[in-house]
């Protein structure tokens, strides 16, 4: 299928489904842009709805999958895409819903859980890490922000198909970790030991909370470790990707050393 027409009810459909949080849900579908994001969720056994390209932008070629395949011209694409330089492909994706109950944990289950995370770019960046480090799993509690949107999909590279992400609520999640013997660390400012003076080894569960406040009470008092990051500047905390990159991978080292 070729659309060469702005005002076609296809490409209208897809700027919504980019755009409006209500109708990914309802639909069940999620917009993937970029060659690189779409190889890493092909090559993660995820498959396309619908896939687009642009001849005109693109100079790389994806290996046919068991999708719809529509080309369009620049001035489609343009309008489709989220990206200031497009790179030609574009495609529609089921979202990959998962629940507790999915999850198949390792031996010895490291978690990373993102509490309240407001911003796209700190959690795309939290799943760029949890790949890197090959987490079993991060689970994202009373979400802020949708973790299947184009900007979360665009800051996390792709890796929000490599990692297994499980959406739900602070209570469910905590009942979860316990009933697997997993041990919840709380990282806040307000902790006495820093985070290379705890013992991370074993089953574990790194919670960080929210850009402005940090983790909730809630999690505070459920907490089995609670450590900080030693601060000597006028900022009493880091970016909260940040954060969990130096925690996650602490740990990761003591790990290792096993």
């Amino acid at each position: 299928m070729d659309i060469t027409s702005l005002q076609n009810p296809r490409v209208k459909y897809i700027v919504r489904l980019r755009d409006d949080k209500r109708q990914r849900q309802n639909d069940g579908l999620m917009i993937v842009e970029g060659y690189d994001e779409i190889q890493l969720a092909l090559s993660a056994g995820h498959k396309p709805q619908t896939l687009l390209s642009a001849p005109e932008l693109t100079s790389r070629q994806i290996d046919t999958v068991n999708a719809e395949s529509i080309t369009v011209n620049r001035a489609v694409f343009e309008k489709l895409s989220y990206r200031e330089n497009p790179d030609g492909w574009l495609a529609v994706f089921p979202i990959p819903r998962a629940s507790l109950d999915d999850l198949k944990l390792s031996s010895s289950p490291f978690i990373v859980v993102a509490e309240s995370i407001e911003k796209p770019g700190n959690l795309g960046a939290i799943l760029r890490t949890a790949d890197a480090a090959h987490v079993d799993a991060v689970i994202v509690c009373d979400p802020r922000v949708d973790a299947y949107s184009p900007n979360v999909v665009r800051a996390s590279r792709g890796t929000i198909f490599t990692v297994p992400v499980i959406e739900t609520n602070s209570a469910q999640a905590v009942v979860f970790l316990q009933r697997n013997g997993i041990r919840i660390l709380a990282a806040t400012p307000s902790a006495k030991e820093e985070y290379t003076h705890q013992d991370l080894r074993g089953p574990l569960a790194v919670a960080v909370g929210t850009e402005d406040e940090g983790l909730s009470d809630f999690w505070l008092s459920q907490a089995d470790i609670s450590v900080k990051i030693p601060m000597m500047g006028k900022v009493n905390s880091l970016n909260v990707s940040v954060s969990t990159a130096l925690i996650v991978y602490e740990a990761l080292r003591q790990r290792s050393l096993r």
